[in-house]
């Protein structure tokens, strides 16, 4: 690894401004300062590292991308008012549940680095670390794309017309640019980011700030609690139901899990941050805010606008509220932080997927060749096929019937399930199996505190994969069976040479069936399905 790669963290740190883990880094002895004795080295890489207000910087930009934006609409197609307070109580809830596992781990785990893809490894063995980060940079992959057509139908406002949908051929067009274009600023290394995330957090808050302050000064609370639990066919208002409203509930579901992906930022970076302290109080600070955030951008508008109406509007939602009840100044501040948002987040993920890999193959579950990286530190082997993946994503997504931006987002929110469902399942692992007691090297959480969130934790990511529904399962299961090869590829090279099937432990074995026929089910379901159209 090049000595010369950047850890500069000097401006509001993101994702983008924390490259690959340190520790394998050639490293200097501290040199003690003549009749002092103090360590000027250390102190100065100490320096480097992420601190508390950095690693806030980081989820709150790696959760906040574009998907705020159309959070009215989003959440509205599928549930009342009424049922959107239960869907972000039991989301809050959940998510919380999901938030304390990193931080319970990153304080009683402090040694495992790099997050998701090394607690299921440690925990559950070389396959299932392998399904982690392979899903993690896959579902990422399907997020960009996402962004992709939300950029564009963005772009539609000021070319009316143009870009319509987000995924027609001129929309294809102008996000495989910006694709090809945040390769060449991620291959560039940390710090040509920097700037361009000060810019992109200012961007993606201040106008979702403005929105809220200004609906709250037409909001009719009346007109909230008008069919406050939807309303029928023939249009009289429904009272409350329980089936009826958890399935409006369950709908939301893949929306909301999509808004919190990233909530993981700061322990993905972990390995760069000064303090595993900061890493638990960073996704603390970093949950609370942005949960108050999405619960007021997508409730107020219902005091202005109908469910049905709401759920009508075009995308982004929020851009065609301010244009409709406060002109087209509104509209064009919304459509410009879209952009912003969209484009600050995109780089930030860019150089976060370009980790993944990086630390697999490491590990010797991925090829050798994603190790690679440039004079910038950068992993540009990583990169360069996360682009390539994203590429054909995009030409993909030309096909898919029906909202390609809804597509997206529920593909990502069902493909990110297992990697929180094996965090919170390797934390169950560790506080049924491991010895800890709160205070005792500085942690913080009980044993009961631990286990409590494992399990907790376990359930809520079992109730979305329920309610996720059949169609993005399967498509999700296909997905992960194509990547089999990749973990066969990398331990061949790891040395396991020889009879594929040593590759794997029994129980491995088993698992991998299972991923191979629902891959192959999915496939066919898929396809039958018309979630994608010739």
């Amino acid at each position: 690894m090049a000595e010369t790669k950047s850890t500069t963290v000097a401006a509001p740190a993101s994702p983008s401004s924390t490259p690959a883990s340190p520790s394998n880094a050639p490293t200097k002895a501290p040199t003690a300062s003549i009749g002092t004795g103090k360590k000027p080295a250390k102190r100065s890489a100490d320096a480097k590292k992420v601190g508390l207000i950095g690693l806030i910087a980081i989820v709150i930009s790696a959760m906040v991308g574009g998907g705020i934006y159309d959070l009215p609409q989003n959440m509205a197609a599928s549930a009342s008012a009424g049922s959107q307070i239960i869907a972000w109580a039991i989301t809050g809830v959940g998510i919380w549940f999901i938030a304390n596992t990193f931080r319970v781990l990153a304080q009683v785990k402090p040694d495992l680095k790099n997050g998701l893809y090394t607690y299921a490894e440690r925990g559950f063995g070389k396959f299932v670390g392998f399904l982690i980060a392979y899903g993690y940079w896959i579902c990422n992959c399907f997020a960009l794309v996402a962004y992709g057509v939300l950029i564009m139908s963005t772009m539609d406002y000021f070319f009316p017309g143009m870009f319509e949908g987000g995924n027609n051929w001129p929309s294809i067009i102008g996000a495989t640019v910006i694709t090809w274009a945040m390769l060449w600023l991620a291959l560039r290394g940390s710090k040509s980011g920097a700037f361009i995330n000060i810019i992109g957090t200012i961007g993606k808050i201040l106008p979702v700030l403005v929105f809220l302050v200004l609906i709250i000064t037409i909001f009719q609370f009346g007109m909230f609690v008008d069919a406050f639990w939807g309303v029928a066919k023939d249009g009289h208002a429904l009272t409350f139901n329980f089936g009826d409203v958890m399935n409006q509930v369950s709908g939301t579901m893949l929306v909301t899990l999509w808004l919190f992906i990233g909530i993981e930022g700061a322990v993905v970076v972990s390995g760069e941050a000064r303090s595993q302290n900061d890493v638990a109080k960073a996704t603390t600070i970093g949950y609370l805010v942005i949960l108050v955030l999405y619960v007021l951008v997508s409730l107020l508008p219902l005091g202005v606008y109908t469910q049905a109406e709401i759920a009508g509007m075009s995308d982004p939602s929020m851009a065609a509220i301010m244009q409709q009840k406060f002109g087209a100044w509104g509209a064009v501040m919304v459509n410009v932080g879209v952009i912003i948002s969209v484009l600050s987040s995109w780089l930030v993920w860019m150089l976060m997927l370009g980790q993944m890999p990086l630390f697999a193959a490491r590990d010797g579950i991925f090829p050798k060749k994603f190790t690679k990286q440039n004079s910038k530190g950068a992993p540009s082997y990583s990169l360069l096929w996360t682009t390539i993946i994203i590429q054909v994503l995009l030409i993909l997504c030309h096909f898919t019937s029906g909202n390609a931006w809804n597509t997206m987002i529920s593909i990502t929110s069902v493909m990110a399930m297992p990697c929180y469902l094996i965090c919170a399942l390797f934390l169950w692992k560790v506080a049924v199996k491991e010895p800890w007691k709160k205070g005792e090297n500085r942690v913080r959480f009980s044993k009961t505190n631990g286990l409590v969130t494992g399990i907790i934790g376990t359930i809520f990511g079992l109730y979305l994969i329920y309610a996720a529904g059949l169609n993005y399962l399967m498509i999700a299961a296909f997905v992960y069976a194509i990547g089999i090869p990749i973990f066969i590829v990398g331990r061949w090279q790891a040395g396991q040479k020889g009879n594929i099937l040593k590759m794997f432990t029994t129980p491995e074995k088993i698992l991998c069936a299972i991923v191979i026929v629902l891959g192959i089910v999915g496939i066919i379901y898929s396809i039958s399905s018309g979630v994608f159209t010739a």
